[in-house]
């Protein structure tokens, strides 16, 4: 039989996942596991990069554990962890990069935007891309399910991959891109020229995972809109009533002509107070499954989960380390 193709992809502790989360990423990494080898990680080492408590780090790593089985990643489909309980993946990041130039962090766009954001520049925040490199070549996979935002990231893994295999010899295959036949692009609800962002300040910007259903509604129901009644897709004139119509589709299953030719007169009342309910019934089992869940068990579940990435990731870099004389004497 054939071994399925290995997939990775890994989502930062920073708390406020929110509906852009799910339907561009989470509900895809779900339907992945049936068909791929898939590795799913929190990556708490990378939280790090800007200033955060302790005890707010360490709460907002068992959130997002909690948030990713509700949504339906299943440790017995995934392996499914804690980066940071996996020391390898630091390892790997150090070995990657002695290899990385520094004019290639030096046009890597998501530093320039985080510092431009008021974030402190430091080294980790600087060197990032490397472990996240890192993250991707340790478990040697083959795909990576990206946006067009992280594009430029896959293609320095690709390039670190081949820099590697070139001067110590064939250890890490190129990985690609994996990209979803569907993927949703929500954007603010303060600010619908802009994504959905866990760090705005607002938060009436973003649909909570977690959030209550009159929370959903009250959010929705203040939507940055316009002043024009009539519900049709236009982004150029019409991003507020757009981000909610492709909401409204994702969460359905219907089509956005569908929906324009049902509310397309009827106000924006009527429409708000729709879109809202589909969003409350999709997230509605999310946020139960959420609510059941056992803090002492899901911990258990990620350092059994942490315990079987050590052990795969220990093998692999062994490889590593002959390959650049690091091996045991």
């Amino acid at each position: 039989m054939e071994a399925k193709r290995k997939v990775f992809s890994g989502v930062q502790p920073t708390g406020n996942m929110h509906i852009g989360n799910y339907l561009g990423a989470f509900r895809n990494w779900v339907k992945l596991q049936d068909e791929y080898d898939t590795i799913y990680c929190v990556v708490d080492l990378h939280a790090l990069t800007q200033p955060i408590e302790p005890d707010v780090l360490h709460a907002q790593r068992l959130d997002a554990a909690k948030v990713l089985l509700a949504v339906g990643i299943d440790p017995r489909k995934s392996l499914f962890y804690l980066q940071s309980q996996v020391p390898q993946h630091a390892e790997l990041s150090w070995i990657l990069g002695t290899l990385t130039p520094t004019g290639v962090l030096n046009r890597m766009t998501s530093y320039k935007d985080k510092v431009a954001r008021g974030i402190p520049a430091n080294v980790g925040l600087y060197a990032y891309p490397v472990l996240m490199a890192a993250d991707i070549l340790l478990h040697r996979c083959d795909l990576v399910p990206v946006g067009d935002d992280q594009r430029q990231h896959l293609e320095m893994t690709r390039d670190l991959a081949e820099r590697f295999n070139n001067r110590y010899g064939e250890v890490f295959p190129l990985p690609d891109a994996l990209i979803p036949p569907t993927s949703a692009r929500v954007m603010s609800l303060a600010e619908p020229t802009a994504k959905m962002s866990k760090s705005d300040p607002n938060p009436r910007s973003r649909i909570l995972i977690t959030d209550s259903p009159d929370d959903i509604r009250k959010k929705i129901k203040s939507a940055v809109t316009d002043s024009d009644p009539d519900v049709r897709y236009d982004w150029e004139e019409k991003p507020g009533i757009s981000n909610l119509l492709e909401i409204m589709a994702d969460c359905t299953g219907r089509t956005i002509d569908d929906l324009v030719a049902e509310y397309g007169s009827g106000g924006y009342g009527r429409f708000k107070e729709a879109a809202a309910e589909a969003v409350v019934a999709e997230l509605a089992p999310v946020r139960t499954r959420f609510k059941e869940l056992d803090d002492a068990e899901v911990a258990r579940l990620m350092q059994k989960g942490a315990l079987d990435a050590r052990t795969q990731a220990e093998g692999y870099q062994q490889e590593v380390r002959k390959a650049v004389g690091l091996n045991a004497v």
